[in-house]
């Protein structure tokens, strides 16, 4: 997970499409969130994107059990 967090702290995504251009495995979701697969899937990490700050709130990491258990993704 480091080297996920030192490559997001190093680059500058302008929108969901360049993001997801840059981290295929990444999954877009509404609200400016989006979940990335860590470790072959075996974890996920989601992440409130701000495009124009070019900044990342990290709200959820947990593995892929975990985070199917969420009833609201929204709200964690």
């Amino acid at each position: 997970m480091t080297e996920w967090y030192n490559y997001c702290a190093n680059v500058q995504w302008n929108s969901p499409r360049e993001l997801k251009e840059d981290l295929r495995n990444a999954g877009i979701l509404k609200n400016n969130l989006i979940v990335f697969n860590i470790c072959r899937n075996k974890y996920r990490i989601v992440a409130l994107t701000d495009y124009t700050r070019h900044g990342i709130l990290i709200r959820f990491v947990g593995t892929h059990k975990q985070y199917d258990e969420i009833k609201d993704i929204d709200n964690i």
